[in-house]
């Protein structure tokens, strides 16, 4: 219960700060264009709560319905308007005023978005040292010669300074044939590795796609944190406690690359180098065969951790000066924002996967974790959603911010306003959609938890 209570404070928090932004976005620039705002409302339905302030006499509102906002401004289609205010309407102004006001909410939220990666770069973000394990055989990584100990510098010669920046620089270029890792060896030297990504499918790219690629992270030899009773591992004499050394003479330095080589035997004999209290040893097992998402795969009953030792030593803090971090803070929020449209893009055609669309049930855990996670993560979290919802908002979809825009770009095209009847169809298809959608995001919502 206490869980669930932390989890919907934080998405309370969350949306509060993303919708008062929003709406802020609108407002100032309402005012600048000399509009008369007459509420700024946080949330939807009945007003529970209202003070009116300044000149104008505008009412700050909290609504019933707590999933948005709205600013309500003073507009001849809305009601009667005295002859002495008429020059202060919205629908008074000429389109591109218009257009500043509507746009001006979109461009808020990747504006906070901005304000809170460069604050977060100038606090340092908790990261991981690009250092890399040996990759399997066969691997696009070990065809393109990565070696184990080598340290990833730049990703097609933008450089990189973690291991979350190297995934995020990887995830872009999905589309090309391959990439280019500048690497610092084990001995010191500097090299170029050219790693294929013809091999990675639309599945892959959606979850881990490292582990494919063969780019593996020097952990250390995980160690065991649960042996599952009945399972191979168990039954083999492995305890809680031991770290995996290797597996068949290959050293294993993370969960992963343990989960990878058990998943690829089932049935099959294996050597596993085991270090324990009494010292080292070599453990039998066979892993047991079991069916996963279609795939046939075996599983030797453990649960792995990082040692937290070994991940001291590859942990480092990422920070810029002021003027750097709002430099890539910029660049990072525009990367995003792109490919957040490529992939609804890719959802739409059919490349990716519906189940990409979260609701507010996911969001609000995703709260949460992020929230337990301390302020740095939490307001990296915020940006996230902060973005996803500026772009959102930005699609030209009748309803949304976009769906106005729509509007005034055609009035300026055709010199006069869209028709009543236009205006109202437009509006009929945009509710359709947003309903489709939001029947979807709480079906994937409602999967998730079952």
């Amino acid at each position: 219960m206490i869980d669930i209570l932390w989890k919907l404070a934080s998405f309370a928090i969350v949306l509060g700060v993303l919708v008062v932004f929003h709406e802020l976005g609108h407002y100032a620039i309402a005012r600048l264009c000399n509009v008369r705002i007459l509420r700024f409302s946080v949330g939807f339905g009945r007003v529970v709560w209202s003070r009116r302030l300044g000149a104008d006499g505008t009412e700050w509102a909290l609504s019933l319905i707590p999933l948005g906002g709205y600013v309500r401004m003073l507009d001849e289609r809305e009601g009667n308007v005295a002859p002495a205010e008429r020059a202060r309407a919205f629908n008074r102004q000429n389109v591109w005023k218009r257009i500043a006001i509507v746009a001006a909410g979109p461009i808020a939220n990747l504006v906070l978005a901005i304000i809170l990666f460069a604050a977060s770069y100038v606090a340092g973000v908790p990261g991981q040292r690009p250092l890399l394990a040996a990759p399997p055989a066969g691997s696009p990584a070990a065809a393109a010669g990565v070696a184990s100990g080598d340290t990833i510098e730049s990703v097609d010669g933008v450089a990189v300074k973690s291991l979350q920046d190297v995934r995020w620089r990887i995830a872009k270029a999905q589309s090309a044939d391959e990439v280019t890792l500048g690497v610092r060896a084990a001995d010191g030297a500097s090299a170029s590795r050219r790693v294929a990504l013809g091999a990675i499918d639309a599945r892959q790219w959606e979850g881990d796609f490292m582990s494919p690629l063969g780019l593996r992270a020097d952990l250390g030899p995980p160690r065991v944190e649960d042996v599952v009773a009945g399972k191979p591992a168990a039954r083999a004499g492995i305890e809680k406690g031991d770290r995996i050394l290797a597996i068949d003479g290959v050293p294993m330095r993370s969960p992963g690359a343990v989960a990878a080589e058990t998943n690829a035997h089932a049935d099959a004999p294996l050597t596993f180098r085991v270090a324990g209290a009494a010292g080292e040893r070599d453990v039998a097992l066979t892993p047991e065969a079991s069916e996963v998402d279609g795939h046939r795969v075996g599983i030797a009953g453990l649960r792995l951790a990082v040692d937290p030792a070994e991940a001291d030593k590859v942990s480092i803090i990422v920070r810029y000066n002021p003027g750097e971090a709002l430099a890539q803070a910029s660049r990072r929020t525009g990367e995003l924002a792109l490919f957040t449209l490529r992939m609804l893009g890719r959802i739409v055609v059919g490349d990716a996967s519906v189940k990409n669309i979260s609701g507010p049930i996911t969001l609000a855990d995703y709260a949460g974790q992020s929230a337990k996670g301390g302020l740095l993560s939490f307001a990296s979290f915020i940006a996230l959603v902060s973005i996803s919802l500026g772009v959102l908002n930005l699609l030209p979809v009748p309803l949304l911010d976009g769906g106005h825009l729509l509007y005034y770009f055609a009035e300026f095209i055709k010199g006069a306003p869209i028709s009543d009847r236009a205006f109202e169809v437009g509006q009929r298809i945009g509710m359709a959609i947003l309903a489709v959608l939001m029947s979807l995001a709480l079906f994937n919502d409602v999967s998730r938890l079952f």
